[in-house]
């Protein structure tokens, strides 16, 4: 297909890492829609995201709309006469009329395979839920949240090892994949684009920092699913003495469980053997309060 004139919307890393794979096409970038900076960090200084990095360092023209609601909003998008517009992960609602502006629309690179997980934690939904596989879709964005047809599917395998961000990182390669390929045959893969089954449709909602909270009661296995889904974003948590400690990772023993859920029943050179609802867990790395992450061998070994 000949190169396209394209406005790109993202913020995370998993965004700016598609916003990357387009720079190495043909196709033209015209302009970058990115969610204002935020404040971060101890200092609350002002941070921009992944994806205004990536444009900066490109020299692209940058937009931090607060919202794209507004008409004179809408006629700033207008006036780059754009063919088309990506969207990943951008964070922000798109109205109809944003919609109609692009020659092709728009079109999204969400990470699950829709319709399962819609919304805004496909990746940590999919792994809390212990789902074996999961994957990206290019869909052909609508007024709807994540519901548009479906131009491309991508299937990504979860291994019992992924957390959150290796998860992220092979989607990331996948998304990018199928991005470049529906790209490059836009109009066909239009035509056959496949509507969603909405009753299939599962909703991944944010996860809640009260999530994040271990509840040992749980099966290891679960207790492993939650360490492993808070990764990078929402790190799991517990308390050892009354101190708060981040829990980063784990495995499940085979051994069963010979005490109350959460009691530490032994500690070895490498983990600490936690008591959870049915069997143990061995936890293997810890991160306490306003320290670095640390494995259990050396905070045994100090």
């Amino acid at each position: 297909m000949h190169a396209l004139n394209i406005v790109f919307a993202g913020t995370p890393p998993f965004a700016a890492h598609h916003l990357e794979a387009l720079l190495a096409t043909d196709h033209n970038i015209i302009g970058v829609y990115t969610q204002p900076d935020r404040s971060a960090g101890r200092g609350k200084q002002l941070q921009p995201s992944a994806v205004k990095l990536v444009a900066q360092e490109h020299g692209l023209a940058i937009f931090q709309p607060a919202s794209l609601k507004t008409i004179e909003e809408q006629a700033v998008l207008s006036a780059l006469k754009p063919d088309l517009m990506v969207v990943v992960a951008y964070g922000l609602l798109l109205p109809q009329a944003v919609l109609d502006i692009p020659r092709y629309g728009c079109i999204n690179v969400h990470g699950s395979l829709l319709p399962r997980w819609r919304g805004a934690a496909p990746i940590e939904r999919a792994l809390l839920a212990g789902d074996e596989e999961t994957g990206v879709t290019i869909m052909q964005m609508d007024k709807g949240l994540d519901t548009g047809a479906m131009l491309y599917k991508v299937n990504v395998p979860i291994t019992d090892k992924d957390d959150r961000q290796t998860l992220e990182n092979r989607l990331a390669e996948a998304g990018k994949a199928g991005l470049i390929h529906c790209l490059a045959d836009l109009d066909s893969i239009r035509t056959g684009a496949t509507a969603q089954d909405d009753t299939h449709s599962t909703y991944a909602y944010k996860l809640e920092k009260s999530e994040a909270l271990l509840d040992w009661a749980h099966s290891a296995e679960l207790v492993n699913r939650t360490i492993r889904c808070g990764i990078g974003r929402t790190p799991a948590y517990s308390f050892i003495n009354g101190e708060r400690v981040r829990i980063l990772k784990a495995e499940p023993a085979t051994s069963s469980a010979t005490a109350a859920p959460g009691t530490i029943i032994d500690a070895d050179k490498h983990f600490l053997l936690v008591a959870c609802g049915d069997t143990a867990l061995n936890v293997s790395l810890l991160q306490l309060p306003g320290k670095n992450p640390v494995s259990v061998a050396d905070i045994l070994n100090s």
